[in-house]
């Protein structure tokens, strides 16, 4: 980190103070959902929600972010989630929540982070020299799975059992503490030349044949993660008959898995380079998502969340470097946006589809599917990864189409 610039170092904190709020949100909007119903499809469709944006708005704020000041656009986007989250604050106190409520707030804080992500992404190679990218990109996971998994899930969960609107409050105040830390990031505007065009990222993407398998490979793994992963606090709280306090203790379990391997990166890395890194955390987490739905107690789910917290590290950092250093920074919030799109766009459609498996075939039956469907797609994929793997030092992940 002291190596790392002093702007990238006020993002890193921005990231941080965001990603408490976050994990303190993630665990308690759940919770809150089970007290509203105990239906696993009203839960699928809250988390679905909040995904649905990737599917609708990615083109668009890849679009945006390359046409604006993108330090501008993350801080006024975490002022408008602090209003977001204060308005579900208020209505929590009133007791007026429904499931209905809960879905239309999911999906507007969600609309929120697919331009904010995007922004956060795209403007790090502004900060960043390009070989420090896997560094601060490692740096980047770490404060966010220290923030939404490791600290602010167990907060979110005790702030619950004290009064419902605390966690909500404590994450309407990050957005604002946020925003405040990116409003002081120095002003880089991306004016092309020409008028921006929503599609020059998906032209850019459709010819660079390893990334496009990449971005289509996310988009099978994100839709068997919320496949998985919608109806957790239901696996946690009715099939191994735990509290809400251990719900929480368990995605911190996930997070200490995914802090490991946000440390470890850059050695993972240089060991075995970026794809084999890849392949090798592809396959981990196929055999852990099987493991997770015949889990018989937490601590055994709480082991397998951990491995699945380092491989999925391992997958998001090395991925989001072989972007920065690849495409155009002029068409990089467009590509990401496409990326994205290809990427996260199923993860609603993952989460109805394991809320559905979950009321149908039983709690549990959602893992073993999602882990057999990864492990299929990787072989698929096999084709086109073996060739770059075999190239010396990974050398198709630095060349551009």
């Amino acid at each position: 980190m002291r190596t790392l610039p002093r702007t990238y170092r006020r993002l890193w904190w921005a990231t941080g103070i965001d990603s408490l709020g976050n994990g303190v949100f993630t665990a308690a909007l759940p919770l809150l959902a089970v007290t509203v119903s105990r239906d696993a499809r009203d839960i699928a469709l809250v988390s679905a929600a909040t995904y649905l944006p990737w599917l609708l708005l990615s083109l668009t704020a890849g679009s945006v972010v390359d046409r604006v000041d993108r330090p501008t656009l993350m801080w006024r986007t975490q002022t408008l989630q602090a209003l977001i989250v204060g308005v579900l604050t208020a209505l929590v106190a009133t007791g007026t929540v429904s499931v209905p409520v809960l879905v239309v707030l999911a999906f507007a804080l969600g609309s929120c982070d697919v331009f904010y992500d995007n922004a956060a992404q795209t403007v790090l190679p502004d900060l960043v020299a390009k070989n420090r990218l896997h560094q601060a990109n490692g740096s980047q996971q770490v404060a966010m799975i220290v923030g939404r998994q490791f600290l602010g899930p167990p907060l979110g969960s005790l702030l619950s059992t004290l009064a419902w609107t605390l966690p909500f409050a404590v994450d309407a105040v990050s957005f604002v503490v946020a925003a405040m830390l990116l409003a002081r990031l120095p002003k880089r505007r991306h004016a092309p030349s020409e008028r921006v065009k929503v599609l020059d990222g998906l032209r850019w993407l459709r010819k660079h044949r390893l990334l496009r398998a990449l971005a289509l490979l996310l988009g099978i793994n994100t839709f068997c993660g919320q496949l998985g992963n919608a109806t957790l606090v239901l696996f946690v709280t009715d099939a191994l008959h735990l509290g809400a306090g251990v719900f929480g203790v368990l995605l911190a379990g996930a997070a200490l898995g995914g802090i490991a391997g946000g440390l470890v990166i850059t050695r993972l890395v240089a060991r075995l380079g970026d794809l084999r890194a890849l392949l090798v955390s592809l396959a981990v987490n196929a055999l852990v998502f099987i493991g997770m739905g015949f889990s018989p107690n937490a601590v055994v789910l709480g082991g397998f969340l951990a491995v699945s917290g380092f491989v999925t590290t391992v997958w998001n950092v090395v991925t989001a470097g072989v972007r920065q250093r690849m495409v155009p920074s002029a068409l990089l919030g467009r590509v990401n946006s496409v990326y994205r799109l290809l990427g996260w766009g199923l993860m609603p459609l993952g989460a109805l589809s394991g809320g559905l498996l979950a009321h149908r075939f039983g709690i549990r039956v959602p893992y073993p599917v999602a882990g057999v469907v990864r492990g299929l797609a990787l072989v698929a994929a096999l084709p086109v990864l073996r060739p770059a793997i075999e190239a010396p030092t990974n050398s198709s992940v630095t060349r551009s189409p």
